[in-house]
């Protein structure tokens, strides 16, 4: 189907969604889970065929664990609808009432957005939390999945259309633009009368030129060079947890932890102990000269005091860090590590190298956490947590349809709320300006 047909169907699509009762909207969003589940087969086979020329490509590990799909996680995308079917519908919602001097009540009422585009990478997951907060909301979606993914998410979005078909609702809420070349993806950011609000999920290529050549509106998703800045007082045992999972859980994540700053007072102690655990997962580190020369005595002493349970350090696994690597959103077992000072050095170095989007602090000053809750400017900022918290399902959203990192109308996991808009109503008795 030409594209400007797909956008044309999806906006008189979005005026019948935006007048779906809860009820009606909650009943599909079940059905479509249990379609999910029911075309688990069909989706893994054409899931398997994206994987297949993926790794023919040499799509990175991080990517490629992105693209995968599994039985776990097609139920995590099931269940993501069920959650958001769950959670209050915010359409309809009237802010504020109030009554002028001149007799005009005037309110403010939350509506759907319209017609929401997706533009986004290897994450068929994308497909459906993006569907589910949409169809929530009352928008109709338009959904431009790259290439390496087209086999799953015309699968998916298969089964999605099914299910809202069988619900006698229009099955171009959901729409899947399967024409991949760059002058289609051109085009469809510049659907201004189609298309009410874009939003591109993926690295910072795609986001750039998402937000460069557009003529539609867009809300704009991060990339994530994460920190972890380990304070002076910081428990060790528990700032390495946080380290570890942020950075190996899952590699390939814009939450994932990229970058380490440590302050010098505990560099000898805890560096090398934490080097350790992170060379168990195989994490590559890329320090600062003074990393580096606790880690090269650490290694020729073989002992820290803290870590002689631990393997020996692998001194193959550190590199020196050049400014590069303070910016950097690797997407791989690689980490960077910068010593500072002061707490005031560390968030310098965190605002200037930072992506807006995640940041920690471990630390057992209060003091200290509170002003990096204050000083930090990220969507996302903790005090002793993994930054890998950083999404709407965690945040008790149901799902996200990405993490926006600018200031205006979203900022953060976006959930139901980032996907409408107001209109004011006026009630009045026949008032007449003078």
């Amino acid at each position: 189907m030409e594209l400007l047909e797909i956008c044309r169907r999806a906006k008189e699509a979005s005026r019948k969604t935006a007048r779906l009762d809860t009820a009606c909207k909650n009943d599909a969003l079940y059905a479509a889970a249990d379609a999910l589940l029911a075309a688990e087969e069909a989706i893994l086979a054409e899931n398997a065929k994206d994987l297949a020329r993926g790794r023919e490509n040499g799509m990175p590990e991080g990517l490629l664990d992105r693209l995968m799909l599994n039985d776990s996680r097609i139920g995590q995308m099931a269940e993501g609808l069920r959650a958001v079917a769950d959670l209050e519908d915010p359409i309809g919602e009237v802010l504020s009432m109030k009554k002028r001097p001149n007799g005009l009540m005037v309110g403010q009422k939350r509506v759907p957005l319209g017609v929401v585009g997706m533009i986004y990478e290897a994450r068929p997951n994308v497909t459906a939390d993006a569907f589910g907060l949409c169809f929530k909301t009352g928008n109709a979606v338009i959904l431009k999945g790259g290439s390496d993914a087209i086999c799953s998410n015309t699968a998916i979005v298969t089964a999605l259309r099914n299910a809202l078909g069988a619900c006698g609702i229009p099955e171009e809420a959901v729409s899947l633009i399967t024409d991949t070349d760059r002058e289609t993806t051109a085009a469809f950011m510049r659907m201004n009368g189609y298309v009410d609000v874009l939003i591109p999920r993926g690295g910072a290529g795609l986001i750039q030129a998402v937000v460069e050549q557009a003529t539609v509106p867009v809300i704009e998703t991060g990339t994530g060079n994460c920190h972890v800045f380990v304070d002076e007082s910081a428990d060790f045992a528990m700032a390495a947890d946080i380290i570890m999972n942020a950075k190996t859980q899952r590699i390939g994540v814009c939450n994932a932890c990229e970058s380490l700053v440590i302050h010098e007072n505990i560099a000898d102690a805890f560096v090398p102990y934490l080097t350790r655990r992170l060379q168990e997962r195989h994490v590559e580190l890329r320090g600062d000269e003074r990393v580096r020369k606790v880690l090269e005595n650490a290694g020729k002493t073989g002992t820290d005091g803290l870590s002689d349970n631990l393997a020996p350090l692998n001194l193959e696994l550190i590199k020196p860090a050049s400014e590069e690597d303070w910016g950097r959103e690797y997407l791989d077992y690689v980490i960077s590590a910068k010593t500072v000072t002061s707490l005031d050095e560390a968030v310098a170095h965190i605002n200037r190298y930072n992506t807006g989007h995640s940041e920690t602090i471990v630390t057992e000053n209060y003091t200290n956490a509170e002003r990096f809750l204050d000083e930090i400017d990220a969507a996302c900022v903790y005090v002793n947590a993994s930054t890998r918290f950083s999404d709407g399902y965690e945040f008790g959203f149901g799902a996200e349809i990405g993490i926006s990192t600018q200031k205006l109308h979203a900022r953060g996991p976006m959930g139901l709320l980032a996907l409408t808009s107001t209109k004011y109503i006026i009630y009045g008795n026949g008032q007449v300006r003078p």
